[in-house]
């Protein structure tokens, strides 16, 4: 078995860079690794180990069915959900996993191809076959596509160990902000920004980045005063930091990730569907999750298309 060791910040960095220059697909190996977000050794998650169920595997769309292949859209720079490996060309996290898992359930292999976030769900149906990246479920991207639940996460907010400049997280008019490109992070925080002017207040500097990783590395050499992210990738951007940065005010706004299939695509939406319900009901959701320290995330219903 390989076990990952934890990224350090400047392989952190390295994610970001090479995430913005990669363009071949990614192939997905027979196992993927976790840790653990306090430091200590999981078992790795084998989806190998992951059966096909013959009457789930019956409902996937001939066109999906016939490579094999269940192409999986994804960001790769949003650790632990999914990020590359040290060796800056394996996929791994816990999205990732959940990624093979499902395609196993349904007699697939899975290939996760890298992209710009927001790039992802207008391109699921044509490039893709689903898109598995930190998808948050809003009204916004029911609009254009099935999404299946099947984690609970919120947003936090993050700033220089110390706070050295002493932001207050309901109050961030005036300062300058973080956040990866297309998240609904960087939706609350434009709201956030025009409700400052509206106040007769300095606005917030919204500074997006198609990386994660460089919304982190630029806390951390304090080019932005804070950042905002979901709930894990916060988390874990701390404990790699290394004591650099700390999470500041509480989780809010808890919602759902979803996994995006094209709108027009019944068929696999029901399959993914089914997919994820069995993963939930046999407790492979939850080992998989908790190899990466996020197993009070599982949901134990996969929606689809879930009422907010």
């Amino acid at each position: 078995m390989r076990i990952r060791t934890a990224l350090p910040l400047s392989a952190l960095a390295v994610v970001g860079l090479l995430t913005g220059c990669t363009t071949a697909s990614q192939d997905l190996g027979s196992t993927s690794t976790s840790t653990s977000t306090d430091g200590a050794e999981a078992e790795a998650f084998d989806p190998a180990a992951v059966a096909e169920d013959p009457e789930l595997a019956a409902m996937v769309p001939d066109a999906v069915a016939e490579d094999g292949v269940l192409t999986v859209g994804a960001e790769l720079s949003y650790a632990p959900a999914e990020f590359l490996d040290a060796d800056g060309v394996t996929p791994v996290g816990f999205d990732v996993d959940i990624a093979a898992a499902v395609a196993a359930t349904l007699g697939l292999e899975s290939k996760v191809e890298p992209s710009t976030f927001d790039a992802i769900i207008p391109a699921v149906g044509t490039k893709y076959e689903v898109g598995i990246s930190g998808f948050t479920i809003d009204a916004e991207r029911l609009q254009v596509a099935h999404m299946v639940s099947y984690f609970d996460a919120g947003s936090q907010f993050a700033v220089q160990s110390g706070n050295p400049d002493g932001i207050d997280a309901a109050d961030l008019c005036g300062t300058a902000v973080g956040v990866q490109t297309g998240t609904v992070q960087q939706g609350e925080l434009d709201e956030l920004s025009a409700q400052c002017e509206t106040d007769g207040a300095e606005p917030i500097e919204v500074l997006p980045y198609d990386s994660q990783a460089d919304v982190t590395t630029n806390l951390v050499g304090g080019k932005v005063q804070g950042m905002y992210a979901d709930s894990p990738v916060t988390a874990y951007a701390v404990e790699q930091a290394d004591g650099a940065i700390e999470t500041l005010g509480a989780i809010t706004d808890a919602a759902p990730y979803g996994v995006v299939v094209a709108q027009d695509d019944d068929e696999l939406a029901a399959a993914v569907q089914a997919a994820l319900q069995q993963l939930m009901d046999d407790g492979t959701l939850t080992q998989i999750l908790d190899g990466w320290g996020n197993a009070e995330g599982a949901l134990t219903t996969a929606e689809l298309d879930p009422s907010l």
